[in-house]
Formats: C-alpha cells, structure tokens, sequence
C-alpha cells in the first residue's frame, strides 16, 4: 500500500493531538500535525500542499476555493465535526476531493449541552451571579420551565435528542423542518407546525438546522418579532443560522427574555462585540460537543472515515 501524507493543519484549541486514535493510522501513512492555527492563506497552503489528506480538526480553519485549488494532491478532507460549512463543497467536488463529515455522532453531547444553556438562562444564572459578584442581592424572577412549549427549529439528530430531553422534563415540543412528515412526528413525539407558528407559540426557540445559503439568517428581524415577549432562544446550530445584530435589537429592546449562544457569525468573538454587552445572555465558545467523551467520538470517527476511504469503502461522504 502507498503510504499517504495525512496532515492535521491547525490543531488549536487542541482537538486531535494526542489522541490515540492518531496511532491507527500508521499503517496507512504518515501523519503531520500542527498545533497552531494557520494565520494567513500562505501558510495553509504551505501546510497542505503536499498532503494527500486532511483532517480538519478545527472549524475555525477553513479551506475556501482559492485555497483548494492550489493543494493538486489532496484527495480526502476528514472533518472531526458534523458541520462542512468551512469548506468549500463545489470546488472539493469539482477537484474531486472528498469531503466525509460525521452526522450525529455527537448529538447527545450537543444537544445535553443546549439542554443545560436553556436552564442557566430560564433560571437567570449568567445575570444573577455577576450581580452577586458585584455586591448585589438581586430579584428577578426566573423561568419554570415544566409545562411550557419548546419550539425546536430543525429536528436532525440533534435536535431530535433536543426534543426528547424537553418531553422528559414535561415540556410541550413542537418543530419544525424543511420536511415534516407524520411518520418524523411519530417517532420524535412532536408535532410539526410551521415556523410562523412555532415562534409565535413557543416559550423557548432551539435551533439546529445546518447552516446552508437556505438557512442563512433565518431568524432575522420579523422572526424575532414573532416570537412571544419574554421567549428564549438556544443557538448551538451555526452564528450564521441567525442575524446578531438583530437579535441584539430583540434582547436590548427588552422583547426577548434572554439568549444562550455557543456558536457565532465571528469566532472567537471580538472583546467589544457588542452582544457581550447584553444582560440575559449565556455565552459559551463554540464548544458543545467539547467534553472527554464528544472529543474522542470526533476522533475517533475522523480516522475511522479516513480508514474507510483508504480501504476502498468511503462513507459518511459529503462530496
């Protein structure tokens, strides 16, 4: 067997190095990690230009057209997450590289992380202990969230485990997605409504959509508007699923009861963005599948698809 270059580009915050899924592959080629992020288009390049494949170990590093279309050897990208959105799908494709993701491998992890955001908002945890710490002994009622209606916006695997966890605690779960259907009703336990009425209905809003041209802002202005005074939102789907600025609008006007957000348009997120500026806010750094557990799953499945395509059997292939 030919032995490949297998490169990891830029391992930071650390994801993969060390891991002993890494050991796996030394039959297959030779591996080269780099610990620190590649800042400019250059070094990507320099980094990956001879390698045969890629493993993405961090969203953050994103692999655009003009920078595909100078790496004439690679032939796989192996993601060490479900979304592909730093990747630019249609020139892989056109240069025929393939792109292997991994779907729902890490669902329970992100969904029990959104699960723990809605609780430290509805029960106010981010506000009341920078208040306590400020001298304060502040009353501000919080949410109860038994018997109130969750509106879950996208129901794949993550947002299926997302409703599950809302019917375990009483919740009322509706949903909706691109495409309903009663049998998807049947065996998530909810009911698809459209999305005018879920953010009209629902006490709380999850997202979990992928972020597509389609999905792209889909909450923006008027959805905000349409949600009930005083409603939460979750987003631990992608930043660019909704517009910030308008949320910000939605949370300083008072409208919305708060947001908890682990993913954003920009990350990390600059120190004077101005939604750090917001008071019902629960802000964590695009790390819900970040426990010991969620890593080695990604691990493990970034080498078991590169394993899998060398061996003459690809799965989990995107393009």
């Amino acid at each position: 067997m030919n032995r490949r270059k297998i490169v990891v580009p830029g391992d930071s915050p650390p994801q993969i190095q060390g891991s002993p899924h890494l050991e796996r592959l030394k039959p297959y080629g030779d591996v080269v990690l780099y610990t620190d992020r590649p800042e400019t288009s250059e070094e990507k390049i320099r980094r990956a230009k001879d390698a045969d494949i890629l493993i993405n170990s961090r969203g953050i590093v994103k692999w655009p057209a003009e920078i595909l279309c100078q790496l004439p050897k690679l032939k796989l990208i192996s993601l060490c997450s479900i979304g592909t959105d730093m990747i630019a799908l249609d020139e892989a494709k056109k240069r025929g590289v393939t792109v292997c993701n991994q779907p729902g491998r890490t669902a329970p992890v992100v969904a029990e992380h959104g699960f723990g955001l809605m609780f430290a908002l509805a029960k106010r945890a981010a506000f009341l202990t920078a208040s306590m710490k400020a001298g304060g002994w502040p009353r501000l009622d919080n949410i109860y969230l038994q018997g109130k209606t969750l509106g879950v916006i996208g129901t794949g695997h993550i947002g299926a485990e997302m409703a599950r966890l809302g019917r375990a605690i009483g919740m009322n779960v509706i949903a909706w997605t691109y495409n309903p259907s009663a049998a998807r009703a049947e065996t998530l336990g909810v009911r698809f409504v459209e999305l005018d009425e879920l953010l009209q209905t629902a006490d709380v809003v999850s997202l979990h959509v992928k972020l597509t041209e389609e999905s792209r802002h889909l909450m923006g202005e008027r959805e905000f508007g349409l949600m009930k005074p005083g409603a939460l939102l979750i987003n631990v789907a992608r930043g660019g699923v909704l517009d910030t600025d308008a949320l910000i609008r939605a949370l300083n006007s008072g409208h919305l009861g708060g947001a908890a957000v682990d993913v954003y348009d920009q990350e990390p997120i600059p120190a004077n963005h101005p939604l750090l500026a917001c008071e019902q806010v629960i802000l964590t750094p695009h790390c819900a599948d970040m426990t010991p557990e969620g890593v080695e799953l990604l691990n493990e499945g970034a080498v078991d698809n590169i394993i899998a395509f060398l061996e003459g059997n690809p799965q989990n292939v995107v393009v």
